[in-house]
């Protein structure tokens, strides 16, 4: 038998209801809300049903609620969990959300209890999950039960996907059909003989929707079983009728004739309140329609008014298509053009790829042949390398990247930086493989050498660097003195001189891809010299000269420093590295963080305050020559491509300019030639103590 729980505030059920059948899948989501959105039209409150199948031996246990069933079923922590997803959707739509939580063996059995009880005029479930073959040798499942056996005044709409899958509508009117009274309302009023018929003017009432005549030898009780409240209102004001009745002396007729009359007056009152209750239905129907006529005509106001605002609408619609017509010509032409371009591109950078891929196949080629000789560089053992690091000790290590750990160690009586492979490096194998190839095959005074590797355990052994890279002296760490500007002038001119000698590498141009301080090492007469090339990228001459870009699958590097351009795109060229090189640049000057850099430099040259980002750590800036070198390095840092200056062309003599500007000036400032013997003595002490450790 199913248990029903009350609705939240305690009244019944209103006379449309609308009821739909929820679980704890997620097709119920779509069930609820296809009905809001199709059903609930003019009664804003929807009955949500749940049936939990209980478990037995919970049940003769006493343990029902302590944890979920057997089948399944959810606990009332979960129920309650479950309707909250639902009462928030109400609240959104302004819809009022009902509970009503069902217990019974057989959800079917439940659902169609409920129905007939709470008198339910439309029930909305979702579809069955099983197949039609497992639906042909079971019992059916819970929406064809309900299609077949729900009562007449109730429409079943099931939904599959949040679409009708199939609609059973009633077969009678829900506006004229009263609600079913309650047994327990009516049965002390009644003989107890007369039981059997109640059951049978129950399933009348229901089946017809109307009420007819009760016959002569029907029972009076079938009529009076089938009103709703208004019958047991009129049942209870003619109570007096009846008991003047039954109070006729018994001696005054004879025991047939007082039967007969009795059962007289019981048909005459029953066919009354048959007549009130056909009366208070009447009323209920003119008040609505009068409310419907109401709204018709608030509707049709409505609508005139929309109407001359469509109007107006239209009227200006029509003078901005002119206007629209009139660009669309406009941008056709322009469009035409730039297909034309377009094609023209596309034809020159596909000949472009092709020929690349040519040349990169020669160049695997012999590459493949190059990596077969072992002459390129010295190879050590991994015990060289552990004794020299002393198993790695943490005291030796001066620094760690994405690749791996550096430590500082001595080889053949020689300072020298091990950088070594971490087991989890993304790419540490293909960036090691990639770094020996290019270190081992170049030469120059602005490029880190290359001393050996371990190739087994990806060991690169470096050439030692004595101050350290440039990060970390702008940003002076360890409390280091300043860089003087005459010595900044000359670093930005080497980090330019070795990326150019990178772009005009032969067979083909190398792109570093990561262009940053931390990449850039001094030694111990601060000349700069670029490291960590594990990113470079071979670019085919013919892409770089013509098209200056090669599509790339990944976009690498360092947030900040990597050409925008090429990160979006993929399209990867030599102009990629100048773009570093602008933001590398303004560092210099003005020892700041890189994000946000670039504006904040422009910001203060049109404000006239750019003395004020100058690093304050150098007292005497020339300001003049330091705004050009900041202008130059704005225009590397530009977004587009095609906006940035040539490296060799403008770049190089601009900086080289600069740099002798710094080495002319040295001896007429000698402030500035002691702040600058300052910070060589320091970098002199601290190679005095590299070399006695």
């Amino acid at each position: 038998m199913a248990h029903h729980l009350q609705f939240d505030d305690g009244f019944p059920p209103p006379t449309s209801s609308i009821a739909v059948a929820i679980d704890k899948d997620k097709h119920s989501q779509y069930v609820v809300r296809w009905a809001i959105d199709h059903l609930l039209i003019t009664n804003p409150t929807l009955i949500l049903i749940h049936v939990r199948i209980p478990n037995l031996q919970h049940q003769i246990s006493g343990m029902i609620d302590a944890a979920p069933d057997a089948h399944g079923g959810l606990t009332d922590s979960d129920l309650q969990q479950l309707f909250s997803h639902f009462h928030a959707l109400g609240s959104r739509k302004g819809i009022i959300i009902k509970e009503a939580i069902l217990e019974d063996s057989d959800v079917s059995k439940a659902l169609l209890e409920y129905v007939n009880n709470n008198y339910i005029t439309s029930i909305v479930l979702g579809a069955s999950t099983r197949n039609g073959l497992a639906r042909k040798f079971r019992n059916h499942d819970v929406p064809t039960t309900l299609n077949k056996c729900a009562p007449d005044f109730c429409s079943v709409y099931v939904i599959s996907k949040g679409k009708a899958l199939s609609v059973r509508p009633a077969a009678t009117n829900s506006a004229t059909s009263p609600k079913l009274a309650s047994p327990r309302e009516l049965r002390p009023h009644l003989p107890s003989d007369q039981s059997e018929q109640e059951d049978g003017a129950r399933a009348e009432s229901r089946r017809g929707g109307r009420h007819e005549r009760m016959r002569p030898n029907d029972s009076p009780t079938m009529d009076i079983l089938a009103r709703g409240p208004s019958i047991r209102t009129s049942l209870a004001d003619g109570s007096d009728f009846e008991s003047i009745v039954l109070e006729t002396p018994r001696d005054a007729t004879p025991p047939s004739s007082s039967k007969g009359v009795k059962a007289e007056m019981k048909r005459l009152k029953l066919e009354l309140k048959q007549t009130m209750s056909m009366y208070n239905s009447a009323c209920k129907e003119a008040v609505s329609e009068k409310k419907k006529a109401e709204e018709l005509h608030q509707w049709k106001i409505e609508e005139a008014h929309r109407f001359e605002q469509a109007q107006l609408a239209e009227e200006a619609a029509l003078a901005i298509a002119e206007m629209e017509k009139a660009k669309c010509r406009a941008a056709m032409e322009a469009a035409e053009k730039a297909q034309k371009l377009a094609e023209m591109e596309a034809h020159r950078r596909k000949y472009a790829e092709l020929k690349a891929k040519r040349e990169a196949e020669e160049k695997n080629r012999a590459l493949n042949v190059l990596s077969n000789n072992d002459v390129r560089y010295r190879k050590y053992t991994i015990e060289e390398i552990e004794t020299a690091t002393e198993n790695f000790s943490e005291s030796l290590k001066i620094g760690e990247g994405g690749y791996g750990p550096v430590y500082k160690a001595k080889l053949d009586h020689t300072p020298v930086a091990i950088k070594v492979l971490r087991p989890d490096a993304a790419q540490g194998r293909k960036q090691f493989q990639q770094e020996v190839e290019i270190l081992s095959c170049v030469r120059h005074p602005n490029m880190v050498l290359l001393l050996g590797a371990c190739p087994e355990y990806g060991c690169l052994v470096y050439e030692f660097m004595n101050n350290g890279s440039l990060e970390d002296r702008l940003f002076r760490k360890g409390n280091t003195p300043s860089i003087p500007w005459r010595i900044r002038f000359k670093i930005a001119a080497d980090i330019a001189t070795g990326l150019m000698f990178l772009h005009q590498a032969k067979p083909e141009p190398l792109v570093h891809r990561d262009l940053k301080p931390a990449n850039i090492l001094l030694d111990r007469n601060n000349v700069c010299k670029i490291s960590d090339v594990g990113l470079a990228r071979l670019v085919p001459p013919s892409v770089a000269d013509s098209v200056t870009q090669y599509h790339m699958t990944s976009a690498a590097g360092t947030f900040c420093y990597i050409d925008p351009e090429y990160q979006q795109t993929g399209m990867l060229g030599k102009k990629s590295d100048i773009y570093s090189l602008g933001i590398l640049l303004l560092q210099i000057v003005t020892a700041r963080p890189p994000m946000g850099l670039t504006h904040h430099v422009e910001r203060a040259i049109e404000e006239g305050k750019f003395a004020v980002l100058l690093d304050p750590t150098v007292p005497d800036w020339p300001v003049e020559e330091a705004l050009q070198f900041a202008k130059l390095a704005l225009k590397c840092a530009e977004l587009r491509k095609k906006d940035r200056p040539d490296l060799g062309a403008v770049v190089l003599p601009e900086l080289n300019r600069l740099r002798e500007l710094g080495s002319s000036s040295k001896s007429s400032n000698s402030s500035g030639h002691n702040h600058e013997h300052h910070f060589q003595s320091s970098s002199s002490q601290e190679d005095l103590s590299n070399l006695l450790e």
